[in-house]
């Protein structure tokens, strides 16, 4: 678990691949956009141990909640930091997913576990890797 080539993670960060994409929605079949549009730290704003992650599914907010606790078991496991960037691409990769299995019905917030969200960022790493040995 969380084996990354060196410098995977440094060269991941230009990488945009779920902060501006389109996902086939399960259940109507119906291709909808869905696009960052901003990262707010809950404790702020709803008192949560959180970052929230608002994205646009075609023109509709929805909120993704990825909790604090995740980036210090991270931090502990891999002495990596989960960075702004890579906590946006861990929203949007668990927001398509949602959308591509019909586990989301419309949903406005989905709050992520410590688990799901470490599952999400091992996923957005290794599709990010195969994305940059693709390119060499």
């Amino acid at each position: 678990m969380f084996r990354f080539a060196r410098g995977a993670i440094g060269r991941y960060s230009k990488l945009r691949m779920f902060t501006n994409f389109t996902a086939t929605d399960r259940w109507t079949g119906k291709q909808v956009h869905c696009m960052y549009e901003a990262l707010i730290v809950a404790i702020s704003t709803r008192h949560a141990d959180a970052v929230d992650i608002k994205f646009l599914v075609d023109g509709r907010p929805v909120w993704l909640a990825l909790p604090h606790p995740a980036w210090v078991e991270y931090k502990k496991r891999t002495g990596k930091m989960i960075t702004d960037a890579l906590a946006k691409e861990i929203a949007g990769h668990f927001l398509k997913a949602v959308l591509e299995t019909g586990e989301g019905l419309g949903r406005e917030m989905y709050s992520l576990t410590v688990d799901q969200t470490l599952q999400h960022l091992e996923a957005v790493v290794a599709a990010a890797e195969a994305s940059l040995s693709s390119v060499r």
